[in-house]
């Protein structure tokens, strides 16, 4: 198979991992979000029940997904991180590649990244397993959802509406993350509270 080939039987996976069906998802919008309780990346048990009375944000996540390099390139993801926790939001980035997976991950390797990345997440979720992963229907890195106070589902889709690997694109997308929070905050009905998620597939 020569390179020309080879590019584009890579592209093509992308894109047909970039639209991964929301049927999958089990986690749905306007009821209440599956409970978890995960190891961080600093060895710690995270329960969603734990942050009851505030909101959360589940980031999939995959550092070596293009997708997922185009918000963290742009210093987007950081940015967007940094506005919410900075508000009282608890941002939990869950890494779901199963060990021998591409963008698996250990502790020690986890907060390395976190800290050459930039991150503002909250912390870091290690879902070595999958199980949280498959309990919200997480598909792609990154699939972003949000919780409300009182553990209920409220979005459930992509970052924004630009599908693309492209950094340019980010100064022109609509954030579907920063959009609901803001609606939700000032108690207003979510004017898109789910949207088709985009990106690599998770490697579960």
């Amino acid at each position: 198979m020569n390179q020309k080939s080879v590019l584009t039987v890579t592209l093509l996976a992308l894109f047909v991992a970039a639209f991964a069906p929301l049927a999958s998802a089990k986690a749905k919008v306007g009821a209440m979000a599956p409970e978890f309780n995960v190891v961080d990346m600093n060895g710690k048990s995270q329960k969603l029940s734990d942050f009851s009375g505030k909101y959360v944000v589940l980031e999939w996540l995959n550092y070596g997904c293009p997708f997922v390099g185009k918000q963290y390139g742009s210093g987007n993801m950081q940015s967007l991180q940094k506005e919410w926790t900075s508000r009282n939001v608890v941002w939990l980035s869950v890494i779901s590649s199963a060990p021998g997976q591409q963008g698996h991950t250990e502790s020690d390797k986890a907060k390395a990244d976190y800290k050459s990345k930039g991150s503002h997440a909250t912390t870091v979720l290690l879902d070595q397993n999958g199980i949280v992963g498959k309990a919200y229907g997480a598909a792609t890195t990154p699939h972003m959802f949000i919780i409300d106070p009182t553990g209920k589902l409220i979005y459930n889709g992509a970052i924004d509406d630009k599908p693309t690997t492209d950094l340019a694109d980010i100064k022109t997308a609509k954030n579907y993350v920063s959009a609901a929070l803001t609606e939700a905050m000032a108690g207003k009905a979510i004017s898109m509270p789910t949207s088709q998620p985009y990106g690599c597939n998770v490697k579960y």
